[in-house]
């Protein structure tokens, strides 16, 4: 099998896509949202 840059290039990009969607999915998890709604408060507490 020869791969060519252009081969390399359409994987790099079809696997950061995936990385992308995989991070969006993440983020809005019904699982990680007591946790990121905890983060957001963080700024507004005080000592």
């Amino acid at each position: 099998m020869n791969l060519d840059v252009n081969d390399v290039r359409i994987a790099v990009t079809v696997l950061s896509m995936l990385f992308f969607i995989g991070i969006c999915f993440w983020a809005y998890s019904r699982r990680n949202r007591a946790r990121f709604d905890e983060a957001a408060e963080l700024p507004f507490q005080s000592d």
